[in-house]
């Protein structure tokens, strides 16, 4: 074993050398640390970057930071005086140092010792931009070291201008509010360009303690710093304002609230988003993506007014609607909800209701397949079905109205009668009647009962906005969506809507001839026993429509369609009781009329454009047969070609004048000629 005299270490433990090796083993690790910081090269400006919501016209619909809106803002774009408060109040050296306040380090940790606890910090801008964009609030001496680490990085690769940017657009104001811009916002509605040195004072004394500098939560306190402020920046020679501190006119409750434009649309973007990314919502709003969506600002406008004018605030009625491209499934418009910011639920996507009469048209398109044309007849009167099981089913028509006798296809759709509709699905088949609907666009579980012809299986607002527009657009492959592209930071364009392949074939004659029908909703030539359901909206419409209406105990629809635009309207009670009172039902109707008129103001009027393979002729609705001069009623109705009748109805001839009622076919009770 060797051994070394003591003397020798006797010469290494002399003071002097001591300090040397001290100052020695300092200046390496230091050369070391800068050396590591060197090599890991420049970090990211900012870590989380707005994602950015386009509506169709390019305009900005929303962006997000986290959970926070966000707009960055250059030094240029913002107000001196808030530079010069800001940099007063928080790191006056800021400009001289190299990312760390010695001085300040030192006095602080002498007083924090005097007063045996942590009571003054020393943080520069520099130190306190690295600790928001990178790491926790943790009081660890690993955290530290990440801090000083980063900010070291921070000086040595950037300009104290471009750290100082992106401190004001990362700083907490308190409120939600991160960066300048949001807090501009909140706190004095105004641009941050034109601040003013009092307004500049008072922001730039919030970031030191939000909780306690808010002029919403501690007004005296804040008065209090903002005057503090104020000073320094008279004392800088950076104002020659009066020595009496300007008051500053704050934002009013109104003005501060943060509740999102088009909220239920957006919360639905960023769920499409996270889909078709594959990434989560916290991971998408502060990637730094530009989302251009399908939602037409007017149209949203023009949506959420018909449904805050209809609906009146104090009832807890709900509603949920989707405007939507037929052609192909882009979703112009949605409201989920009466108020967004009373209910984020949205009721148009996750919500399922049964549809009522809403869904006979499935029922009739397949119908139309299994050689039904629009005149076939059926009897309309008070039935009781004996099913397979053993059990009866008795439906019942509105109020007990029946025709009892027989009625057309095309009366049936008009005037809702549930007997010709139950017994239409017994005949082509429940399971074919459902079948049918998905192909068209309902994915929810279906029940292939007879009551599915009244729309008893719930089904979504998104899903008939869905199944309508197939049958507008004559069967083209559709599918919602709100996302049309995203691009990245570099501009790359990362995601593209892309239209569905055609998976299910169906018949563009037959869902015209539908379509045909479903115009009669609104025609009063084919009010009979009933009028025709959409009567009470006719007046409000000035160009050709399709749609059906529906209505349950609990639900109140209306779905319809121009050759441009599909609208589903739900209304109801989120508890689903039930509506008792008639306005209530009507609601959905004046939504649905009043937007669409709405929406096609000062565009030409269209007409549904028949496919090949169609023809039109004049029926009598009552007979179901060719019309001429002597019938008392005609309408043009749509047939494949080869299914119109033969025959011309003759509503003068061969009549018994003495028995006139017995041989001509029998009038109908037109109750509501009596009431109107």
């Amino acid at each position: 074993m060797i051994r070394i005299p003591i003397r020798r270490w006797h010469k290494w433990l002399r003071p002097k050398r001591l300090l040397l090796i001290g100052f020695g083993s300092i200046a390496a690790a230091i050369t070391g640390l800068l050396l590591i910081c060197y090599l890991m090269g420049p970090p990211p400006m900012t870590s989380k970057w707005s994602t950015t919501f386009y509506a169709n016209d390019d305009t900005i619909l929303g962006e997000h930071y986290g959970n926070t809106p966000k707009r960055w803002k250059s030094l240029e774009e913002v107000s001196p005086h808030l530079i010069h408060a800001t940099i007063l109040a928080e790191d006056k050296d800021f400009y001289n140092h190299h990312g760390f306040a010695w001085k300040r380090i030192f006095a602080a940790a002498l007083k924090d010792l005097q007063a045996g606890a942590k009571v003054e910090g020393a943080s520069t801008i520099t130190q306190q931009y690295a600790k928001n964009l990178y790491l926790t609030n943790d009081k660890t001496w690993t955290r530290k070291l990440k801090e000083a680490i980063y900010t070291i990085r921070l000086e040595m690769f950037y300009s104290k201008d471009e750290i100082l940017e992106g401190y004001l657009n990362s700083i907490y104001y308190g409120h939600g509010m991160y960066g300048i811009k949001a807090a501009s916002d909140y706190y004095v509605d105004k641009d941050p360009a034109s601040l003013t040195a009092a307004e500049a004072a008072l922001l730039a004394g919030i970031p030191k303690g939000p909780s306690y500098y808010s002029p919403f939560q501690n007004k005296e306190l804040a008065n209090e710093r903002q005057a503090y402020i104020y000073g320094l920046l008279q004392k800088e020679g950076y104002i020659t304002e009066p020595e009496t501190l300007p008051a500053v006119s704050l934002s009013t409750e109104q003005d501060r609230e943060t509740i999102k434009r088009a909220g239920y649309f957006q919360d639905h973007i960023t769920d499409e988003l996270a889909d078709v990314l594959k990434m989560n919502e916290d991971e998408i709003s502060d990637a730094g993506y530009r989302v251009y969506t399908t939602m037409d600002p007017l149209l949203q406008q023009q949506l959420e007014h018909q449904v805050a004018n209809t609906i009146p605030s104090t009832t807890d009625l709900q509603t949920g609607a989707v405007a939507m491209n037929p052609k192909t499934g882009a979703i112009a418009a949605m409201v989920g909800g009466t108020d967004y910011k009373a209910s984020t639920y949205n009721r148009a996507i996750s919500s399922k209701r049964m549809p009522g009469s809403a869904f006979k048209p499935f029922v009739y398109y397949t119908a139309l397949k299994h050689g039904f044309t629009p005149t076939t007849k059926l009897q309309s009167e008070e039935t009781t079905f004996d099913l397979p099981n053993g059990e009866v089913y008795a439906p019942g028509n509105y109020h007990g109205y029946y025709a009892n006798e027989e009625i057309t296809m095309e009366e049936a759709i008009a005037m809702s009668d549930n007997i010709y509709a139950v017994k239409t699905n017994m005949m082509v088949g429940a399971a074919n009647v459902a079948a049918d609907a998905k192909k068209l666009g309902i994915m929810s579980d279906l029940q292939a009962v007879p009551s599915l012809a009244l729309g008893t299986s719930p089904v979504t607002v998104e899903e008939m906005s869905v199944a309508y527009s197939r049958i507008a657009n004559g069967g083209k492959p559709v599918e919602s969506y709100t996302i049309e592209k995203v691009v990245d930071q570099q501009g790359k364009t990362v995601y593209t809507h892309k239209q569905p392949k055609q998976k299910n074939r169906l018949d563009t004659k037959r869902l015209f001839v539908l379509t045909n029908l479903m115009t009669g909703i609104f025609d009063d030539t084919l009010s009979s026993y009933m009028r025709v359901t959409g009567a009470t909206i006719k007046d409000q419409l000035s160009r050709p429509y399709a749609g059906k209406s529906g209505t349950t105990s609990s639900d109140s629809w209306m779905v319809g369609f121009s050759p441009n635009l599909v609208t589903a309207v739900w209304t109801g009670y989120d508890d689903n009781r039930s509506m008792d009172k008639v306005k209530e039902l009507t609601y959905s109707k004046q939504i649905w009329a009043g937007f669409m008129e709405d929406a096609h103001k000062g565009q030409p009027v269209e007409a549904f454009q028949p496919p090949a393979g169609v023809r039109g002729v004049f029926i009598d609705p009552d007979s179901g047969l060719l019309s001429t001069p002597s019938c008392e009623k005609r309408r043009f109705t749509y047939f494949v070609k080869g299914t119109e009748p033969k025959q011309h109805c003759h509503a003068d001839i061969d009549r018994d004048p003495l028995h006139p009622d017995e041989d001509a076919p029998a009038r109908r009770k037109r109750w509501f000629d009596w009431l109107f």
